[in-house]
């Protein structure tokens, strides 16, 4: 008997992940690339293999393919179902290729003789990618947190987050702190198609008739590059900016970089030498030669302030409300930030 394959569009195999596996049976490299979070990968071919099947699909056709396709994972197939019985929860799996076709079901053939059930993805990753991508763009209730480099806007969205209030952490999902010294202590990065997968879920997660507090940041955070549809979305949301001094902020920035060496914060203060202009880099690393770290960050912190007060300038007249505090005190200004957003409401 011919085996019957279920498949799901994207929103509905989504959901089905709650409760059951899922297995992405692309190459490790398209799984490296990006995948659906909590994913596993059993593979049908590796990168090499892959690659080999294309050729002979270009020289010989489909036929010429499969067939060079079926001498590649023979020799592997048991190995792939033990790990697929592994994985299973109840017997099931959500199984998914690139499009659809016939990796995903070659293998929930495979491990339906195991005796596992496979739910396919209809249309693959590039249906979930589709799906992901539409729901990121559309209309949503956000708040921006924007304030001067080095004013606690982390902070600030964690201990609002602890008190109940949706937050959904960009820089976290980035593993970057949104600067050019923004890398110090973080994990690398993912690329920027798997960020948009791991803030989709993030995002999915959030009640509806509730807003979502994000921190303000550039379309790019590190070298991850937000998706152009959720940029624009919250490019027009209210912003709540949180004004202070530097000597207020001075001591914050002190803590979180000095545990660094000191050749890692030259090495930053390098990357924005054409902007900080010759002289004033030369002056930041010459203190940080010296140990002076006050007088690099005061440098630092020059630029960022012009940087960012130009680009708050640039949005519409009435997006930005300006809170002007002289406290680091995460709590008062966290206060501050709900009451001016429920003053806009």
């Amino acid at each position: 008997m011919a085996l019957v394959l279920r498949k799901l569009p994207a929103e509905e195999f989504l959901e089905l992940r709650k409760a059951t596996p899922v297995v992405d049976v692309r190459s490790p490299g398209e799984f490296a690339t990006g995948h659906i979070p909590g994913a596993v990968n059993i593979p049908l071919f590796d990168d090499e293999q892959r690659a080999d099947v294309g050729t002979v699909y270009k020289k010989e056709g489909n036929t010429g393919a499969v067939l060079r396709g079926i001498d590649l994972a023979a020799p592997h197939m048991s190995d792939k179902l033990r790990k697929a019985l592994d994985v299973s929860s109840g017997g099931k799996l959500l199984v998914h290729c690139w499009r659809g076709g016939m990796r995903s079901e070659a293998m929930a053939w495979l491990f339906s003789q195991g005796g596992l059930d496979s739910t396919l993805l209809n249309g693959g990753y590039k249906a979930y990618r589709n799906h992901i991508l539409g729901d990121l763009g559309r209309e949503r209730k956000y708040f921006i947190l924007g304030g001067l480099t080095g004013s606690g806007k982390t902070g600030i969205l964690r201990y609002m987050k602890s008190r109940g209030i949706q937050v959904t952490d960009l820089e976290g999902l980035a593993s970057h702190r949104g600067s050019a010294f923004g890398a110090l202590g973080q994990a690398p990065q993912p690329t920027s198609e798997h960020f948009a997968n791991l803030l989709y879920d993030d995002l999915a997660a959030m009640r509806e008739d509730e807003p979502v507090w994000l921190e303000d940041e550039s379309r790019n955070i590190g070298t991850v590059f937000m998706p152009d549809s959720f940029s624009l979305r919250m490019q027009a949301a209210p912003v709540i900016a949180l004004m202070m001094s530097i000597e207020t902020r001075m001591p914050r920035l002190l803590e979180e970089y000095t545990t660094f060496p000191a050749e890692a914060i030259m090495a930053s203060v390098l990357k924005i030498s054409k902007r900080l202009g010759g002289d004033r880099t030369r002056e930041a690393v010459d203190a940080l030669r010296k140990g002076d770290y006050p007088t690099a960050v005061r440098i630092t912190l020059e630029y960022y302030d012009k940087a960012y007060h130009y680009g708050l300038s640039k949005r519409p007249e009435g997006q930005v409300t300006y809170i002007n505090t002289e406290t680091d005190d995460v709590a008062v200004n966290a206060a501050l930030v709900m009451q001016a957003a429920r003053d806009l409401r």
